[in-house]
């Protein structure tokens, strides 16, 4: 897999690593290309590395269930998600790369009274944002997915859903090529198979970074490396306030297209869309303990296929083709951490749990900005790492319409 990416067609080769950055990014995910490419476009800021363990991609953007959208609960995090679904839908042609990005529509079920109050109330956050979400009842779900079975012989009937037209789907290893083939362009060296193994502090500042290839002095340093983010502040001395634990997810055998839809179910504790290739993409809650282990668990399988057979009891005979986990560092109120740090030159992309490839895109123009001018800008005020000392939190513990 990873000598796909040496090819020159798709990533130039970095060459030697320098001695000397301005700007060094720790992570090879989506976030970290966007950042970099954005640097470049934005600013013509191109001495700048970016330093993968692995293969660029092979972390979160690797293994998310590709699912886009901006309806979410709080006007903080809505408009923010907002300006993401605008920079994708115009990001394939931006980049010169097929992302294949569909948006037919995101629902977002509800079996109860109490959570048709739920979400009128995140559609009404919406629409004063100017995001396209409103809330239809049972008759308009069936009519608008006809393959959804609304029955009343069900754990939990439909009463109605949360329906985000502009919600879709995309192909999330296209969108890391896409960024680093750009990123290569722009004369930016993307390291791969390098691990960092410290930072030079000193005088509350960040100088450096270390590495298995040596030592880099550099200007700012960016860790966007999602799951594995607190031990890597650890390695810079900084403390943050996170958890980590795993989402799991698997797709079926392909068959035959009859899904144009995401469906998503807060009681039930499942999502659901077919990809492009015809398998039933099918993810569920953050598992309720911490662990950075990627091992999945056969009770989630079982409980996740029950329920999607309530949902579509045509695919009884289908079999189940892979299945795997991801890594989710999740923050105390459920919203992403971007930004400065106690550190001075240390800046931090994390904190994402489930949400963090929706927000690729706007991370990558809103942290460049930043870089570049020294100041916050406002669309990622409200996300700061110091907001846990002022109490100033941003709850979108509801969001994801499952336990996160």
């Amino acid at each position: 897999m990873k000598d796909i990416f040496l090819r020159p067609r798709v990533l130039r080769s970095p060459g030697e690593l320098r001695r000397h950055y301005d700007v060094v990014i720790v992570g090879g995910g989506s976030h970290g290309l966007a950042t970099a490419y954005y640097l470049a476009r934005h600013h013509g800021i191109t001495n700048v590395a970016i330093l993968e363990k692995s293969y660029i991609g092979s972390g979160a953007a690797g293994r998310n269930t590709t699912i886009i959208r901006a309806n979410y609960r709080t006007p903080e995090g809505a408009a923010f998600y907002k300006e993401s679904v605008a920079l994708y839908e115009k990001l394939s042609a931006e980049l010169d790369f097929n992302l294949m990005f569909s948006q037919h529509g995101h629902f977002t079920l509800a079996h109860s009274d109490r959570s048709l109050v739920v979400q009128h109330e995140r559609a009404e956050v919406n629409q004063l944002l100017g995001i396209e979400s409103r809330v239809i009842d049972r008759d308009e779900v069936k009519r608008l997915c006809p393959q959804i079975n609304v029955g009343e012989d069900v754990t939990w009937p439909i009463l109605g859903a949360l329906y985000h037209p502009p919600g879709g789907i995309i192909r999330h290893d296209a969108v890391v090529w896409g960024f680093a083939k750009q990123v290569g362009r722009a004369g930016i060296d993307i390291h791969q198979g390098l691990e960092v193994t410290g930072f030079d502090v000193r005088d509350g500042r960040c100088h450096g970074v270390r590495t298995t290839k040596g030592d880099i002095s550099c200007g700012v340093v960016l860790s966007a490396t999602a799951g594995w983010s607190s031990p890597v502040a650890k390695l810079a001395g900084l403390r943050l306030p996170i958890t980590t634990s795993i989402l799991q997810a698997f797709v079926t055998e392909p068959v035959k297209p009859f899904l144009d839809k995401i469906i998503v179910s807060a009681q039930m504790h499942i999502y659901v869309s077919q990809t492009d290739r015809g398998e039933f993409l099918i993810g569920a809650e953050v598992e309720p303990y911490p662990t950075y282990s990627n091992k999945g668990t056969f009770p989630f399988v079982e409980y996740a296929s029950r329920h999607v057979l309530e949902l579509f009891p045509q695919l009884h005979s289908t079999r189940i083709l892979r299945h795997w986990t991801g890594l989710c560092d999740m923050s105390p109120d459920y919203s992403p951490i971007m930004g400065v740090t106690e550190i001075e030159g240390f800046l931090v992309d994390c904190g994402w749990g489930t949400y963090g490839f929706k927000a690729a895109p706007i991370t990558g123009v809103t942290l460049a900005e930043l870089i570049a001018t020294g100041r916050t800008p406002e669309l990622i005020e409200p996300f700061r790492l110091d907001r846990f000392h002022t109490d100033t939190l941003v709850s979108e513990l509801a969001a994801a319409a499952v336990s996160h």
